[in-house]
This record gives C-alpha cells, sequence and structure tokens, in this order.
C-alpha cells in the first residue's frame, strides 16, 4: 500500500481528499496507468479495450468522471459511462459489456469530501493484490502509453440499473409474488446517493407497493445527510421511522451500495455483522455450500453454519481476498462483516441490492417478522478502535506484540488475531485510511470495549518499546 497524509493506493483503490491529495493530475496519473494496463492485457483487437465507468453521487463524482473518462478515451480504451451508479451495478456491467475493466469513482464510506477510484478487472472484481501493485507501480513511474490521435477510444452510456435488478430477480430463490403477497412495508435510507434510486426501484420489482416504501435522504444530491457509514449511531432517524410508519423493516445502505445495514419492525438496529449471517440462513434453507468471510468477521457466521451443518472459511480482510478464498473453496454465498452480502450465482461482489432481495424473500419463506428472526440469530458484542498508523512498520509493530501470546492461537494471515475461549482481537493496518484498525469480540458490549481499549494501550506501549530501541 502507498500512502501519504491524503492520498491512500491499495488493493481497495485510489482514495483521497479532493483537492488535498486526490487531484486532476493524480486523477489523470492512474487512470492513464489502469487504461495502459487494461489495454496491454486485452491485447491486439479491431477494436480498443473496453472500460466502464459510474460513479456515487457525491458533489465531486462528475467532475472526477470527466477528467477519468477523458484520460481513459485518451489512452485508446473505449469507455462504457453509466453515469450514477451503485459498485455492483458497474461490476455486473463490466461482465454484460465484456468489457476489459471497470472504475467505480466513489469513497464508499469515507466523508464528502473524499472521493476514490476502485479499479476493477475484466471479471468485474477488484484487482488482486499483484494486479493492484502493476498498476500502482505504473502510475508512480509515470508509464502511461496514450493513444495516436486515430486510435483514441470510444464514448458511449447507459443506465446499467434496469439490467441489475432483472439479473436479481431471476434468480431462483427470488420468487417477487411470495413477497408481494406479504404486503411489507419498507423504510430507506438512501444517504443522499445512488441507493436513494437504487433501492426504491429495486422494492417495486419485488412487489413491495409504492405507497409502502417510505424513503429518508433519497434525492441523489451527495451531501450526505449524516455520516455515511451505516452504523447505528448514525441512522437514528430510520430506528426512529420504522416504527412511526408502522413499517416491517428498515434499510439502510452507504454511498455506493455495496454495503446492507437493517432495522427491524421495533426499531433495533440489526448490528451490520448479522447481514451476511442473515442471508447465509436464508441460502442454507435451500442449498448446501461453503461460506466465506474475512478475519474481522463475528462468530455468529460460525455459530449460524454450525446449526445448518456447513463450512465456513476465513480470508484476509478486503473484497477481493474473500472473493479469490471463495473460488478456492467454491463458496455458495460469501460476505464481510460490515454488511456486504456477495452472491456468486450473481457476481463476485457485495451487492446491498441481492443482499435486500435476500431478507425480503426470506421474511416470505418463514412468515416471520425480521425481530423474530433477529432475535433467534447468534448475538455477540464488537468493539472497533483505531490509532493512528505509527512511525514503526505495522508487521513489526504486531510481531513484536504476538510474541507475549501462544502460537496457537494467533492467525498472521492478515495483521494479528488472537483468538481466546469467548472472544478475540485482530489488528491490521487499514486499507483505506491511514490508521491500525483495532477489532474486538466478546459475549457482552462491556467485554468487547475493554478487549479492544486493553490491545489498543499495549500496541501502543509496543509502539514506544520499539522507538526507544
Amino acid at each position: 500500500m502507498a500512502t501519504n497524509d491524503t492520498l491512500i493506493a491499495s488493493i481497495s483503490g485510489i482514495r483521497g481528499i479532493v483537492g488535498g491529495g486526490l487531484d486532476p493530475s493524480v486523477l489523470v496519473r492512474y487512470a492513464g496507468a489502469f487504461g495502459t494496463w487494461c489495454r496491454e492485457r486485452a491485447g491486439p483487437t479491431e477494436q480498443p479495450s473496453g472500460i466502464v465507468v459510474g460513479r456515487d453521487a457525491r458533489s465531486s463524482g462528475d467532475a472526477c468522471a470527466q477528467v477519468v473518462i477523458g484520460t481513459l478515451r485518451g489512452m485508446g480504451c473505449d469507455v462504457m459511462d453509466l453515469g450514477m451508479a451503485s459498485t455492483p451495478t458497474v461490476e455486473m456491467a463490466v461482465l454484460q459489456e465484456h468489457a476489459a475493466g471497470g472504475i467505480v469513482i466513489s469513497a464508499s464510506h469515507n466523508p464528502e469530501e473524499w472521493n476514490a477510484l476502485k479499479l476493477l478487472n475484466e471479471a468485474g472484481e477488484f484487482l488482486t493484490p499483484a494486479q493492484g501493485e502493476a498498476v500502482i507501480e505504473r502510475a508512480e513511474g509515470a508509464e502511461a502509453a496514450p493513444a495516436a490521435h486515430d486510435a483514441l477510444g470510444e464514448y458511449r452510456s447507459r443506465n446499467a440499473l434496469p439490467e441489475h435488478i432483472d439479473e436479481i430477480l431471476a434468480l431462483d430463490l427470488i420468487d417477487p409474488e411470495r413477497i408481494a403477497a406479504q404486503n411489507l412495508s419498507v423504510v430507506v435510507d438512501g444517504i443522499n446517493s445512488v441507493g436513494g434510486v437504487a433501492l426504491p426501484r429495486l422494492l417495486h420489482r419485488l412487489g413491495v407497493a409504492e405507497e409502502n416504501v417510505h424513503c429518508l435522504h433519497c434525492e441523489p444530491t451527495g451531501t450526505f445527510a449524516h455520516p455515511a457509514e451505516p452504523r447505528p449511531d448514525h441512522l437514528t432517524e430510520l430506528t426512529a421511522a420504522v416504527p412511526e410508519h408502522g413499517a416491517d423493516l428498515g434499510l439502510a445502505v452507504d454511498p455506493d451500495v455495496d454495503r446492507l445495514a437493517l432495522v427491524d419492525e421495533q426499531g433495533r438496529f440489526l448490528l451490520e455483522e448479522l447481514t451476511q449471517v442473515l442471508a447465509a440462513d436464508f441460502l442454507w434453507r435451500h442449498r448446501e455450500g461453503p461460506f466465506v468471510t474475512n478475519l474481522s468477521s463475528s462468530r455468529a457466521i460460525d455459530d449460524m453454519a454450525a446449526r445448518h451443518g456447513q463450512p465456513v472459511h476465513r480470508s484476509a480482510v478486503g473484497e477481493i481476498n474473500v472473493v479469490q478464498r471463495m473460488k478456492a473453496v467454491d463458496a455458495v454465498l460469501g460476505g464481510e462483516g460490515n454488511g456486504g452480502v456477495i452472491l456468486p450465482d450473481l457476481h463476485h461482489g457485495r451487492d446491498a441490492l441481492v443482499g435486500t432481495a435476500f431478507v425480503l424473500q426470506h421474511l416470505a419463506d418463514t412468515g416471520q417478522s425480521l425481530g423474530a428472526l433477529h432475535d433467534d440469530l447468534p448475538h455477540y458484542a464488537m468493539a472497533k478502535d483505531s490509532l493512528p498508523l505509527p512511525d514503526v512498520a505495522p508487521d513489526r509493530l504486531l510481531a513484536s506484540l504476538g510474541e507475549e501470546y501462544d502460537d496457537d492461537d494467533l492467525s498472521t494471515l492478515d495483521g494479528l488475531k488472537i483468538n481466546f475461549d469467548e472472544s478475540w482481537v485482530h489488528m491490521r493496518p487499514s486499507n483505506t485510511e491511514p490508521v491500525l484498525r483495532v477489532y474486538a469480540e466478546a459475549p457482552t458490549r462491556s467485554g468487547a470495549h475493554a478487549l479492544a481499549n486493553r490491545f489498543r494501550d499495549e500496541l501502543q506501549e509496543h509502539v514506544e518499546t520499539l522507538d526507544a530501541a
């Protein structure tokens, strides 16, 4: 990962503050490197390599998109411009267009002053670590290869959302007539981005009557009504609105719609960790097969897997790491504890739209309320903390801390994870921010926070010791 104070280049994309690190010259450098890389991988063809581009509703999105699209065309790449589109919609469009790659212009859960280039390969998946490193090295070495005047890329545009929704409804697990028979009422928090457009359209197609879809912040202005990450302290309007409307559930997404959070009919927030658990419970009632999630995800998925007699596999944090592990074990479903659900029957990417379809179908199939399903899920408490990246190399810092614990309880697949009988702690450098993350889980909220605080303090002690050495 390459990083400075305001620009982070990693497998999760090129991310920074607009006008304070992510400026037009950076966009040109990385889009040029990516376009050249895609064109070279596509090999000699009669037509230039195609790249799909979509963006969320951030106010900087259109300006960034114009720079990116112009640069890609200058590299000899045809561009399919989806305009405002969710990340999973762009991922699926790469496959539909048989494109050489894709770029999603979105900083996901970061505040609105941030933006990012999230890079996709020809499979509509985030770049592997090796692919990402190749593009970053090319960008840092200014190794783009512009096309001649008679070989510039062409431009087309389309709305890819209808086809995305069509493919969800075509899944054999989804029955809109059965969902419609439930006469469900749903509140949607679209965080003033593309989810405010996509979720209501999906709900209508799934059989939820137009008058039963209640929208909060669904205008895609890009000015977020609250912090963008779908966490309980950011969604107090939604938790209040669901019982006020007498609704059956509430849905919240992040600005690029790859993360889904849920609120039950009582106004209770279901921890994001439970989105993938609920999706797995639904799927395992229909078919068998492995599930893959990352090391920072709750043990609740393991408990649910035990109920169904199915295996769970763990990967390093990062969507592409989960996807690669899913392919290796032929998983029927995957996800991350941030509200991400990955259904390989549709595409290998986190998709809040397919997660929504699963939840509504689960309610229709069981005849239970979301609250009843929530109460039946395994429950743990999680605490999430962080500290600024220290001057000490993170690998050295975590190795030093790990020396104090039994090797049988450690995983060094991604940073350092320490397992205890009823709890665990995971410490790793972030892919999206210049911080060291500290995640802890325990049976109680106080226990989880105590564990996170303990290891944050231990990390700080080791920083001081290594600095003094």
